[in-house]
């Protein structure tokens, strides 16, 4: 929807992809749904989901075996976006690198987007 005609919308570093297959295949999943809602100190956060179905007005990335569908609500919001995923000594999970966003809070856990209001 939001997308320029052959770029991918969102996407993955080879990890990301890896990571996503794995846990679509152990889920027995279509893909993992990835948006954003309301919440957190800054005012936005992200969220995942595994699907057994694609939604028709989902965003499609597919790499290597890995397929994410972007919601309806979250495409302008995410479109630029590199998923990865990190593993350290004390935490593993996916990070997004977001050219969207302003500002993080001090957790990491929560966002506000480029010209959107405080919450």
């Amino acid at each position: 929807m939001f997308g320029i005609p052959g770029k991918a919308a969102v996407t993955m570093t080879p990890i990301a992809a890896r990571q996503i297959a794995t846990l679509m295949g152990q889920k027995s999943a279509q893909g993992l749904r990835i948006g954003v809602k309301k919440g957190g100190c800054a005012g936005m956060e992200y969220t995942m989901d595994y699907v057994a179905e694609r939604n028709p007005l989902d965003e499609v990335v597919e790499q290597d075996g890995a397929r994410v569908l972007i919601a309806p609500m979250a495409q302008m919001f995410l479109f630029g976006t590199e998923i990865d995923y990190e593993v350290d000594l004390l935490q593993s999970g996916f990070k997004f690198r977001n050219p969207n966003v302003a500002e993080a809070c001090g957790c990491g856990e929560s966002i506000k987007f480029k010209d959107q209001p405080a919450a």
